[in-house]
Parts: structure tokens; C-alpha cells; sequence
């Protein structure tokens, strides 16, 4: 699936990974729509092991659970030109739509609340120098990631 697969990670790391809430990833791990994670013995942690993990996302891809039946997964809903959005910010609202209103959308959704259109496009040129891939939700992930790992000086607000 993605080079970007490690050894382990926790629940909540997957969860991340496919785009969901961990209440969500819970539910669905519950109906059976994931697979359950294993759990270290000396610690009763639970983690994915990498084959776990290329099925999970296996599983987000195709729209298909494990259990054998098809699952949506929601998408958010595009931005509507037309309506103002009321921000705390206290701005007027911008008659344009930014280049890159999905991605601050759901890089926002995800809680990082102050990032700028400028961030998200140095991150995107840093990510892609050859350009972007067709699936928004892999870009979302790996500039969210990004932005997170970055260790520079400069703050992305957060929702505390």
C-alpha cells in the first residue's frame, strides 16, 4: 500500500491513519468492519502490526469490511461559495475561496486550527515537488503528518 507503513503503531495512530475518530474506529473495529488489534503481553497495550495496518487501509480504500459487508465512509462536505462561515477569528469573510480550502478544512477537522494557506503550501511543494496525487485523503494525511512532525520554531495552532 504506502512505503509509509510502520513495525507497530497503537490504536489511535491507525485511527489517525485512516482519517477517522478513534470513537469511530472503535465502533467500526466493534462490528467488525476492522480487525481487532493484538496486544503485548507483558504491557496489554494494543497495536497494529504492519500486515494489520495494509489491511486496515485495505479496508478504508475499497469500502469493504473484513466482516464481508461494504461500509461508508463519510467525506466532508465541499465548501459552499455562496454562505459566509462565522469564525472566531472575527474576519470578514473572503469572497474567494482559498486554493487549498479542503485541505485547511480537514487539516482544521483534524485540530490544528491556525494554519495558514501559506503553510499548507510549502508543506504541499516539500511533500510533492513532482505534483500531487489523486487521492485528497492520502494528501491530507501525509501534510497533516507534516505539520505535525515539523520541529521549526514556528507555532501551528492547535484546539486546546
Amino acid at each position: 500500500m504506502s512505503g509509509e507503513l510502520k513495525s507497530f503503531v497503537s490504536v489511535s495512530e491507525m485511527a489517525r491513519m485512516v482519517g477517522l475518530s478513534r470513537q469511530r474506529f472503535h465502533q467500526l473495529m466493534t462490528e467488525g468492519v476492522f480487525p481487532p488489534p493484538l496486544y503485548d503481553i507483558q504491557t496489554r497495550r494494543p497495536f497494529y502490526t504492519e500486515e494489520l495496518q495494509a489491511v486496515i487501509l485495505k479496508v478504508r480504500q475499497q469500502n469493504f469490511g473484513i466482516n464481508g459487508r461494504p461500509v461508508l465512509f463519510y467525506a466532508r462536505r465541499p465548501v459552499t461559495v455562496g454562505k459566509a462561515q462565522t469564525r472566531s477569528s472575527g474576519s470578514a469573510s473572503s469572497k474567494t475561496t482559498p486554493k487549498h480550502g479542503h485541505l485547511l478544512d480537514g487539516l482544521k477537522g483534524l485540530g490544528i486550527a491556525g494554519v495558514s494557506e501559506a503553510q499548507v503550501e510549502t508543506a504541499l511543494s516539500a511533500l510533492y515537488p513532482n505534483g500531487r496525487p489523486e487521492d485528497q485523503g492520502e494528501v491530507l494525511r501525509t501534510v497533516f503528518i507534516h505539520l505535525m512532525r515539523r520541529d521549526t520554531g514556528e507555532k501551528v495552532g492547535r484546539k486546546e
